[in-house]
Protein backbone atom coordinates (compact mmCIF):
# COMPACT_ATOMS: atom_id res chain seq x y z
CA UNK A 1 0.00 0.00 0.00
CA UNK A 2 1.27 3.37 -0.42
CA UNK A 3 3.00 5.22 2.10
CA UNK A 4 0.50 7.78 2.32
CA UNK A 5 -3.50 8.38 1.78
CA UNK A 6 -6.74 10.13 2.66
CA UNK A 7 -8.90 9.55 5.94
CA UNK A 8 -11.49 7.04 5.80
CA UNK A 9 -14.85 9.03 5.69
CA UNK A 10 -16.65 5.73 6.68
CA UNK A 11 -14.60 6.13 9.92
CA UNK A 12 -14.89 9.71 10.93
CA UNK A 13 -17.19 12.72 9.69
CA UNK A 14 -15.74 14.42 6.40
CA UNK A 15 -16.29 17.40 8.10
CA UNK A 16 -13.63 16.42 11.05
CA UNK A 17 -9.83 17.36 11.49
CA UNK A 18 -8.16 19.56 9.27
CA UNK A 19 -9.09 21.20 5.57
CA UNK A 20 -6.41 19.41 3.43
CA UNK A 21 -7.28 18.07 -0.27
CA UNK A 22 -9.42 14.80 -0.13
CA UNK A 23 -8.39 14.32 3.62
CA UNK A 24 -5.27 13.45 2.67
CA UNK A 25 -2.15 14.40 5.59
CA UNK A 26 -0.34 17.46 5.77
CA UNK A 27 2.98 16.25 5.04
CA UNK A 28 6.45 18.77 4.82
CA UNK A 29 8.47 15.22 4.33
CA UNK A 30 9.24 14.42 0.66
CA UNK A 31 10.30 10.40 1.00
CA UNK A 32 8.09 8.28 -0.06
CA UNK A 33 5.65 10.61 -1.59
CA UNK A 34 4.47 10.29 -5.45
CA UNK A 35 2.25 13.00 -5.83
CA UNK A 36 2.06 16.32 -3.79
CA UNK A 37 -1.11 18.74 -3.78
CA UNK A 38 -0.26 22.49 -3.28
CA UNK A 39 -1.65 25.70 -2.76
CA UNK A 40 -0.79 28.61 -4.46
CA UNK A 41 -2.03 31.28 -3.05
CA UNK A 42 -0.93 33.99 -5.42
CA UNK A 43 -3.55 36.75 -7.25
CA UNK A 44 -1.05 39.67 -7.67
CA UNK A 45 -1.14 39.11 -11.99
CA UNK A 46 -4.89 39.58 -12.28
CA UNK A 47 -6.21 42.33 -14.41
CA UNK A 48 -10.59 42.11 -13.69
CA UNK A 49 -11.27 40.71 -10.40
CA UNK A 50 -9.04 39.16 -7.17
CA UNK A 51 -9.54 36.96 -4.73
CA UNK A 52 -7.74 33.70 -6.13
CA UNK A 53 -5.31 33.76 -3.35
CA UNK A 54 -8.32 32.07 -1.22
CA UNK A 55 -8.64 29.59 -4.11
CA UNK A 56 -6.57 27.13 -2.68
CA UNK A 57 -8.59 27.25 0.60
CA UNK A 58 -12.03 26.64 -1.12
CA UNK A 59 -10.67 23.88 -3.36
CA UNK A 60 -9.75 22.04 -0.08
CA UNK A 61 -12.39 22.31 1.53
CA UNK A 62 -14.71 21.10 -0.97
CA UNK A 63 -12.45 17.80 -1.83
CA UNK A 64 -13.67 16.72 1.55
CA UNK A 65 -16.54 15.67 -0.35
CA UNK A 66 -14.61 13.22 -2.70
CA UNK A 67 -14.50 9.40 -2.23
CA UNK A 68 -12.15 6.50 -3.05
CA UNK A 69 -13.00 4.93 -6.22
CA UNK A 70 -13.16 6.72 -9.35
CA UNK A 71 -15.88 4.97 -11.81
CA UNK A 72 -15.36 6.54 -14.63
CA UNK A 73 -11.56 5.37 -15.06
CA UNK A 74 -12.02 2.50 -13.17
CA UNK A 75 -9.54 3.25 -10.51
CA UNK A 76 -8.97 4.02 -6.48
CA UNK A 77 -6.42 6.75 -7.14
CA UNK A 78 -4.81 6.29 -3.40
CA UNK A 79 -3.87 2.93 -3.30
CA UNK A 80 -1.75 3.53 -6.41
CA UNK A 81 -0.38 6.65 -5.31
CA UNK A 82 1.39 7.76 -2.06
CA UNK A 83 -0.16 11.63 -2.16
CA UNK A 84 0.27 14.10 0.37
CA UNK A 85 -1.18 17.45 1.01
CA UNK A 86 2.02 19.75 1.25
CA UNK A 87 0.76 22.55 2.21
CA UNK A 88 1.02 26.11 0.51
CA UNK A 89 3.91 28.31 -1.43
CA UNK A 90 4.62 31.12 0.92
CA UNK A 91 4.87 33.74 -2.08
CA UNK A 92 5.41 37.95 -1.38
CA UNK A 93 1.93 39.35 -1.74
CA UNK A 94 1.67 42.15 -4.16
CA UNK A 95 4.92 41.35 -6.32
CA UNK A 96 4.99 38.93 -9.06
CA UNK A 97 8.76 38.36 -9.51
CA UNK A 98 9.37 37.94 -6.06
CA UNK A 99 6.53 35.60 -6.06
CA UNK A 100 7.57 34.02 -9.09
CA UNK A 101 10.97 33.24 -7.51
CA UNK A 102 9.38 31.70 -4.31
CA UNK A 103 6.86 29.36 -6.90
CA UNK A 104 9.91 28.29 -9.02
CA UNK A 105 11.88 27.49 -5.90
CA UNK A 106 9.14 25.43 -4.52
CA UNK A 107 8.07 23.32 -7.27
CA UNK A 108 11.71 22.41 -8.74
CA UNK A 109 11.95 21.27 -4.93
CA UNK A 110 9.21 18.72 -5.43
CA UNK A 111 10.64 17.83 -8.63
CA UNK A 112 14.24 17.13 -7.78
CA UNK A 113 12.68 14.66 -4.89
CA UNK A 114 10.89 12.92 -7.78
CA UNK A 115 7.23 14.09 -6.57
CA UNK A 116 4.65 15.10 -9.26
CA UNK A 117 3.16 18.54 -8.60
CA UNK A 118 -0.84 19.11 -8.40
CA UNK A 119 -0.81 23.10 -7.83
CA UNK A 120 -3.80 24.82 -7.42
CA UNK A 121 -4.05 28.40 -7.32
CA UNK A 122 -4.01 31.06 -7.87
CA UNK A 123 -4.45 33.33 -11.23
CA UNK A 124 -2.95 31.96 -14.13
CA UNK A 125 0.31 34.06 -13.89
CA UNK A 126 1.74 31.43 -11.36
CA UNK A 127 2.07 29.19 -14.48
CA UNK A 128 4.64 30.31 -15.84
CA UNK A 129 6.61 29.98 -12.69
CA UNK A 130 5.43 26.66 -12.36
CA UNK A 131 6.94 25.47 -15.67
CA UNK A 132 10.07 27.35 -15.05
CA UNK A 133 10.85 25.26 -12.54
CA UNK A 134 9.44 21.79 -14.40
CA UNK A 135 11.50 22.50 -17.84
CA UNK A 136 14.65 22.37 -16.61
CA UNK A 137 15.23 19.41 -18.83
CA UNK A 138 13.70 20.59 -21.81
CA UNK A 139 10.20 22.07 -23.12
CA UNK A 140 6.91 20.49 -22.11
CA UNK A 141 4.11 20.08 -24.29
CA UNK A 142 1.43 22.04 -22.56
CA UNK A 143 -2.44 21.86 -22.46
CA UNK A 144 -4.03 24.75 -21.30
CA UNK A 145 -7.98 24.98 -20.80
CA UNK A 146 -8.62 28.33 -21.06
CA UNK A 147 -10.88 30.84 -22.40
CA UNK A 148 -8.52 33.38 -22.93
CA UNK A 149 -5.04 32.65 -24.87
CA UNK A 150 -2.93 34.40 -22.08
CA UNK A 151 -0.86 34.84 -25.02
CA UNK A 152 -0.72 38.97 -25.00
CA UNK A 153 2.31 40.67 -25.04
CA UNK A 154 2.11 43.12 -22.34
CA UNK A 155 -1.24 44.46 -20.29
CA UNK A 156 -1.05 47.86 -18.96
CA UNK A 157 2.49 48.33 -20.21
CA UNK A 158 3.64 45.16 -17.89
CA UNK A 159 5.13 41.51 -18.88
CA UNK A 160 3.84 39.31 -16.56
CA UNK A 161 0.27 38.95 -15.33
CA UNK A 162 -2.41 36.56 -16.00
CA UNK A 163 -2.99 37.52 -19.58
CA UNK A 164 0.97 37.03 -20.49
CA UNK A 165 2.42 33.98 -19.26
CA UNK A 166 2.12 31.79 -22.40
CA UNK A 167 3.67 33.99 -24.56
CA UNK A 168 6.53 34.43 -21.94
CA UNK A 169 6.71 31.06 -21.44
CA UNK A 170 7.03 30.45 -25.04
CA UNK A 171 9.68 32.97 -25.74
CA UNK A 172 11.90 31.52 -22.75
CA UNK A 173 11.39 27.90 -24.42
CA UNK A 174 9.66 26.65 -21.93
CA UNK A 175 6.97 25.09 -24.21
CA UNK A 176 7.56 22.52 -27.06
CA UNK A 177 5.08 24.73 -29.52
CA UNK A 178 4.99 21.75 -31.85
CA UNK A 179 2.94 19.76 -29.29
CA UNK A 180 0.61 22.05 -27.05
CA UNK A 181 -2.57 23.05 -27.70
CA UNK A 182 -4.84 25.54 -25.93
CA UNK A 183 -8.81 24.95 -25.80
CA UNK A 184 -11.51 26.52 -25.26
CA UNK A 185 -11.49 30.01 -26.15
CA UNK A 186 -14.13 32.11 -26.82
CA UNK A 187 -15.49 35.79 -26.10
CA UNK A 188 -14.98 39.14 -27.29
CA UNK A 189 -11.49 39.82 -28.54
CA UNK A 190 -9.01 43.03 -28.86
CA UNK A 191 -8.33 42.32 -32.38
CA UNK A 192 -9.01 40.19 -35.11
CA UNK A 193 -5.97 37.91 -35.17
CA UNK A 194 -6.27 37.15 -31.28
CA UNK A 195 -6.12 34.20 -31.42
CA UNK A 196 -4.97 33.34 -34.91
CA UNK A 197 -1.08 34.55 -33.88
CA UNK A 198 -1.16 31.03 -31.34
CA UNK A 199 -0.42 29.40 -35.27
CA UNK A 200 0.80 32.28 -37.01
CA UNK A 201 3.50 33.70 -35.05
CA UNK A 202 4.01 31.11 -31.26
CA UNK A 203 3.41 27.99 -33.08
CA UNK A 204 0.38 26.40 -30.95
CA UNK A 205 -3.11 24.87 -31.57
CA UNK A 206 -5.87 25.73 -30.34
CA UNK A 207 -9.45 24.51 -30.25
CA UNK A 208 -12.41 27.14 -29.67
CA UNK A 209 -15.16 26.21 -27.49
CA UNK A 210 -17.14 26.33 -30.56
CA UNK A 211 -14.48 23.70 -31.88
CA UNK A 212 -14.75 21.36 -28.75
CA UNK A 213 -19.29 21.64 -28.64
CA UNK A 214 -19.13 20.79 -32.44
CA UNK A 215 -16.86 17.73 -31.86
CA UNK A 216 -18.10 16.79 -28.75
CA UNK A 217 -16.07 15.84 -25.21
CA UNK A 218 -13.92 12.23 -26.69
CA UNK A 219 -13.07 13.83 -29.78
CA UNK A 220 -11.39 16.93 -28.06
CA UNK A 221 -9.95 14.16 -25.90
CA UNK A 222 -8.60 12.03 -28.83
CA UNK A 223 -7.61 15.65 -30.92
CA UNK A 224 -5.48 16.66 -27.19
CA UNK A 225 -4.04 13.52 -27.23
CA UNK A 226 -2.96 13.56 -31.19
CA UNK A 227 -1.08 16.63 -30.41
CA UNK A 228 0.93 15.52 -27.30
CA UNK A 229 2.09 12.35 -28.75
CA UNK A 230 4.20 10.87 -26.13
CA UNK A 231 5.88 14.05 -25.56
CA UNK A 232 6.14 15.09 -20.97
CA UNK A 233 3.20 17.27 -20.82
CA UNK A 234 2.08 20.33 -17.87
CA UNK A 235 -1.50 20.15 -18.00
CA UNK A 236 -3.01 23.91 -16.61
CA UNK A 237 -6.68 24.06 -15.72
CA UNK A 238 -8.28 27.78 -15.76
CA UNK A 239 -12.05 26.94 -14.09
CA UNK A 240 -12.85 30.19 -16.51
CA UNK A 241 -12.94 27.77 -19.52
CA UNK A 242 -16.23 26.08 -17.99
CA UNK A 243 -19.49 28.19 -18.40
CA UNK A 244 -19.89 30.65 -15.24
CA UNK A 245 -23.21 28.98 -15.22
CA UNK A 246 -21.50 26.17 -13.54
CA UNK A 247 -18.23 27.50 -12.23
CA UNK A 248 -18.78 31.34 -11.65
CA UNK A 249 -16.68 31.97 -8.99
CA UNK A 250 -13.40 33.07 -11.14
CA UNK A 251 -11.70 36.59 -12.22
CA UNK A 252 -12.53 36.49 -15.96
CA UNK A 253 -15.84 35.06 -16.66
CA UNK A 254 -16.90 34.24 -20.65
CA UNK A 255 -20.73 33.12 -20.95
CA UNK A 256 -21.57 30.47 -23.67
CA UNK A 257 -18.89 27.47 -22.39
CA UNK A 258 -18.68 23.84 -21.84
CA UNK A 259 -21.31 22.52 -19.19
CA UNK A 260 -18.59 20.83 -15.88
CA UNK A 261 -19.34 17.56 -17.08
CA UNK A 262 -18.30 18.28 -21.00
CA UNK A 263 -14.89 19.34 -19.44
CA UNK A 264 -14.59 16.36 -16.70
CA UNK A 265 -15.38 14.01 -20.15
CA UNK A 266 -12.65 15.98 -21.67
CA UNK A 267 -9.87 15.56 -18.75
CA UNK A 268 -10.96 11.87 -18.02
CA UNK A 269 -10.17 11.13 -22.23
CA UNK A 270 -6.93 11.77 -21.56
CA UNK A 271 -5.44 8.56 -20.72
CA UNK A 272 -1.87 7.23 -21.50
CA UNK A 273 -0.61 11.03 -21.58
CA UNK A 274 3.10 11.39 -19.78
CA UNK A 275 2.11 13.76 -17.54
CA UNK A 276 4.52 15.65 -15.31
CA UNK A 277 2.40 17.66 -13.29
CA UNK A 278 -0.88 19.89 -13.30
CA UNK A 279 -2.27 23.26 -12.02
CA UNK A 280 -5.48 24.24 -11.34
CA UNK A 281 -6.43 27.80 -11.41
CA UNK A 282 -8.33 30.59 -11.31
CA UNK A 283 -10.90 29.58 -8.43
CA UNK A 284 -12.23 33.09 -6.24
CA UNK A 285 -14.18 31.57 -3.87
CA UNK A 286 -15.93 35.38 -3.07
CA UNK A 287 -17.94 34.77 -6.18
CA UNK A 288 -19.10 31.03 -5.73
CA UNK A 289 -21.81 31.51 -3.39
CA UNK A 290 -22.92 27.48 -3.20
CA UNK A 291 -19.10 26.73 -3.53
CA UNK A 292 -20.28 24.82 -7.17
CA UNK A 293 -16.59 26.41 -8.73
CA UNK A 294 -14.27 24.94 -6.03
CA UNK A 295 -16.16 21.62 -6.32
CA UNK A 296 -15.85 21.35 -9.97
CA UNK A 297 -12.06 22.19 -9.47
CA UNK A 298 -11.67 19.52 -6.69
CA UNK A 299 -13.14 17.06 -8.90
CA UNK A 300 -11.28 17.92 -11.72
CA UNK A 301 -7.55 17.49 -9.84
CA UNK A 302 -9.13 14.14 -8.39
CA UNK A 303 -9.36 12.90 -12.40
CA UNK A 304 -6.12 14.41 -12.86
CA UNK A 305 -4.50 11.73 -9.96
CA UNK A 306 -6.56 9.35 -11.49
CA UNK A 307 -4.84 9.79 -14.61
CA UNK A 308 -1.79 9.24 -12.63
CA UNK A 309 -2.74 6.23 -10.94
CA UNK A 310 -3.78 4.49 -14.56
CA UNK A 311 -0.21 5.19 -15.91
CA UNK A 312 1.49 4.07 -13.15
CA UNK A 313 -1.05 1.10 -12.32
Amino acid sequence: MPRYGPADSLKSPRFTGPSTFARLPYVRDLDGVDIAITGVPFDTGTSYRVGGRFGPGAVREASMMLRPYNPNLGIAPFEVLSAIDHGDISIVPGYIEPSYAAIEAAVRNLALAGVMPLLIGGDHACTLAHLRAMAANGPLAVIDFDAHTDAWDSYFGQKYNHGTWMRRAVEEGLVDVAHSIEVGLRGSLYGADDWSVLRTELGLDYLSTEDLLAIGAPAAAERIRARVGDRPTWLTFDIDVVDPGFAPGTGTPEPGGPSAHDMLTVVRGLTGVDFVGFDVVEVIPAYDPAGQTAFLAANLAYQMLSLIALRRR
